[in-house]
């Protein structure tokens, strides 16, 4: 137990109750010390001299302290406390056997159940305790601890900057490490809620567990999980007292390739890192900002233990670090110490240059106190005190009002306040732990998170150091998903674990772990590689297009070959051959079918509003004017070999010429129907984006589908009655008659059309396009052949062999003379 007193004339006394100074392992029975704890003491040392140099905080006043080792344990946090209040060995309750006057204040704690556990006695007293540990709402019950005062901000906002560092790694699989209490199950609660907020997902969950007895089964067990969790990222949370069987995990079962997010007395856990292989190399710990205090280092160079002879263990560290004690020290001059012997020159065995958390809040803590003295002694003079001057009488609860409103600035430029209420928004440091041989370990600053709100939300800044390693681990359930995949959740499995699937035909997704794919625009497709969109080709049946340049040639080559049958047929008009038919009638039928050859040129090249106009026309028109023709001819043949007598009905039907008004006839219900459909709804220039991968198809739009297919049934309707005429006069008398040929060539036309329908229904684009052509080329050209070939042969390769066999002679034609 360490007791030391400065400034005795003084009756201003404050206490330093430090826990922990060694940790005690009960497998061996051995005292490991925990040196580094040793700069609570330090901090305190030098807080204490700053205030005591300066000739404007308590001037003529020296500030007064004492230290004491108080031990967290159930059966020795009572009386340790009862020790310091009773000034005897032997503790006597609500007696004070000290010679000096009572000290006004308590520093203490590095936990929260210790410094509830002596709050409850100080306030007894109505001594103020000042607190240090890490924040604990618990302690902020003004009911259950008015006396009690916490030095560290509230870390509500630490969850939000944990999950911010997580994002900014693209950590989306942890383990968290949670000490078993109520502090932990709230921060858990915040952590999870922020998790859950930003899609990052919890692959263990492990509350630390107590550690009065090492090497428990429990905590075998628990350190093995460590090793087996699926996650590259461990969130550890707890207090000082469970955060040793983690530290205990790190050095005994080696985890590497795991990094570790710390908060809350990382300190404790990274103590003993002595080898780069520690498996807290490399972890990141968050502390409350704090600023370069000027003279600290000044301080640790310069300091040793012949400046505080009371002081026990500052010896004992000396001798542990030198090997010796220099005059002066409680425990007198042990063999002789380097002249440069100093904290500074043993950083690779403990590092004190580096101050922890619990030393800059005991630091802001003397400060705090020492303005609060300082505030009440200026007041108590304002208000004319009898009291005397250089001896003032302080009680502790005097101290209360003043505590409360209390706020400055300290000398590293930092807001000190003992309101929650006023305290300024969370700042936390981000520090990496390195560890290099020979037990050399430092926390390099590498980043700051500053909350934007009370709520949370803040940035998080990562600062390039070379102290981060150049291969970060991955934490992921699943790995990330390239350009040109998405991701599909895997059922009854966190959202963090999914599949990648290549995006579907016309999607795209152009940056990784895509939630889904992006449909491209209608004029653009995407690459095969499903990561970008790129235009489409415009494109259409064109002439230059090989298919169109053979159906152009097709229907060109077909046109003058119409035409040349025509010319054969009026050069030879007065043959029996061709007067037999109604020579008219094969006029107007080689006349119809030569435009129906052109009218398919309508449908090749760029689509405009005018071919598109002109294609159900010319095609609806002229084919019915072909096809009625044929059935005038049917009709021609019909009635000419029903006539039997001069009077009857049928001879003065065929002199009237009642056979040539088929055609206008028919005409002319064709050409409602276009009107109508072009008055309702016309064909336009359209496009088609989907038949052809990478184009866009420039096609005409039949605009009623409806209106299409009656004017093509009608024409079905017409050609289906001329082929049902024709073939029941297949069988009547064939000399000259061409009834059979009729008959032929209507189911022909009629084969073509009836396969044009399914296959127009399967087929797009162009290849759509190229069929309504090819049906027109093909039906044309079987009208064609079937009915004009045979003529033609006889015509041109058998000119001697027509004969005209009537009803009263039978005499040869040889002859083109007319008769």
């Amino acid at each position: 137990m360490l007791k030391g007193c400065r400034g005795c004339s003084s009756q201003l006394f404050e206490e330093l109750a430090s826990q922990g100074y060694f940790k005690l392992l009960d497998t061996h029975g051995v005292h490991i010390w925990l040196w580094k704890n040793y700069q609570y003491v330090l901090a305190f040392y030098f807080a204490i001299q700053e205030v005591n140099k300066d000739s404007h905080l308590l001037p003529n006043l020296t500030l007064g302290f004492q230290v004491h080792n108080a031990f967290s344990s159930d059966q020795f946090t009572l009386w340790s406390t009862l020790l310091w209040l009773s000034g005897k060995m032997d503790p006597l309750p609500n007696y004070n056997c000290q010679t000096q006057t009572k000290s006004a204040a308590v520093i203490a704690g590095t936990t929260s159940a210790f410094s509830a556990e002596i709050g409850t006695l100080l306030e007894l007293y109505k001594t103020p305790q000042v607190s240090y540990g890490p924040f604990d709402p618990m302690l902020s019950d003004e009911d259950q601890f008015p006396s009690l005062y916490q030095m560290a901000p509230k870390d509500s906002s630490l969850a939000h900057g944990m999950v911010s560092l997580l994002l900014h790694f693209g950590w989306t699989w942890v383990a968290l490490f949670i000490s078993d209490d109520l502090k932990g199950e709230q921060f858990l609660r915040d952590l999870k809620a922020e998790l859950v907020k930003n899609g990052i997902c919890v692959a263990l969950t492990e509350k630390l567990p107590d550690t009065k007895t090492m090497y428990g089964p429990s905590d075998i067990a628990f350190m093995s999980r460590i090793r087996v969790s699926s996650a590259n990222v461990h969130i550890l949370h707890g207090e000082a007292g469970s955060l040793i069987t983690v530290d205990l995990a790190a050095e005994f079962f080696l985890t590497t390739g795991k990094v570790w997010i710390m908060a809350a007395k990382w300190d404790i856990v990274t103590s003993e890192m002595n080898h780069m292989l520690h498996s807290f190399h490399g972890s990141f710990s968050f502390s409350p900002h704090k600023g370069e205090i000027p003279g600290f280092q000044h301080f640790l160079k310069t300091v040793d233990p012949s400046h505080y002879p009371e002081d026990f263990y500052f010896p004992k560290l000396w001798l542990h670090l030198f090997h010796c004690s220099p005059a002066g020290s409680l425990c007198g001059k042990i063999f002789n110490c380097p002249e440069n012997a100093s904290f500074e020159t043993v950083s690779g065995m403990i590092d004190m240059s580096t101050m922890s958390d619990s030393s800059y809040f005991i630091y802001n803590a003397v400060y705090a106190l020492a303005h609060v003295l300082h505030n009440m002694l200026i007041q108590k003079s304002e208000m004319g005190s009898s009291e005397d001057t250089d001896q003032p009488r302080l009680l502790p609860w005097q101290l209360h009002r003043f505590l409360k409103k209390i706020q400055f600035t300290n000398r590293a430029g930092d807001h000190i306040s003992l309101d929650e209420k006023s305290k300024q928004r969370a700042h936390y440091d981000i520090h990496n732990a390195v560890n290099f041989p020979a037990g050399l370990g430092l926390l390099v600053k590498v980043g700051e998170f500053v909350s934007k709100s009370p709520l949370g939300q803040g940035l998080c800044r990562i600062m390039t150091s070379a102290s981060l390693s150049p291969q970060i681990p991955r934490s992921v359930c699943s790995q990330g998903c390239g350009s040109g995949f998405w991701k599909v959740p895997q059922e009854g499995r966190p959202v963090c674990c999914f599949a990648c699937v290549f995006c579907p035909e016309g999607h795209i997704s152009n940056h990784t772990d895509a939630g889904q794919c992006v449909l491209c625009p209608t004029h653009e497709y995407p690459n095969s590689d499903r990561t970008r969109c790129l235009p489409k080709m415009v494109t259409f049946l064109a002439y230059q297009d090989p298919l169109g340049m053979e159906l152009a040639c097709m229907a060109l080559c077909l046109s003058a070959l119409t035409a040349a049958v025509l010319g054969v047929f009026v050069r030879h008009q007065h043959t029996p051959i061709v007067k037999a038919n109604n020579r008219a009638l094969s006029y107007i039928l080689l006349i119809s079918l030569t435009f129906c050859f052109l009218c398919s040129l309508l449908f090749i090249g760029p689509p405009n509003t005018a071919t598109c106009t002109l294609q159900p026309i010319a095609f609806g028109l002229v084919f019915t004017v072909a096809v009625s023709t044929v059935l005038a001819k049917t009709v021609t043949v019909i009635l000419a070999f029903k006539v039997t007598a001069p009077g009857r009905r049928m001879r003065r039907l065929l002199v009237s010429g009642a056979p040539n008004f088929i055609i206008p006839s028919c005409s002319l219900i064709q050409l409602t129907l276009c009107g109508v459909w072009l008055g309702t709804s016309p064909p336009f220039v359209d496009s088609d984006t989907h038949s052809e991968h990478g184009h866009i198809i420039i096609t005409c739009n039949k605009g009623s589908v409806t209106a299409f297919y009656c004017g093509l049934g009608y024409l079905g309707s017409l050609a289906l009655g001329t082929f049902t005429m024709a073939f029941l006069a297949r069988n009547l008398p064939d000399t000259f008659n061409e009834a059979k040929f009729l008959t032929f060539s209507m189911l022909v036309f009629c084969s073509v059309w009836l396969t044009f329908l399914p296959v127009h229904h399967s087929t797009k684009g162009k290849v759509m396009v190229a069929v309504e052509v090819f049906s027109i080329l093909a039906s044309s050209a079987g009208l064609l052949g079937c009915i004009f070939a045979p003529k033609c042969y006889v015509i041109l390769l058998r000119p001697h062999s027509c004969s005209l066999h009537g009803f009263r002679d039978k005499t040869l034609c040889g002859s083109n003379k007319p008769s």
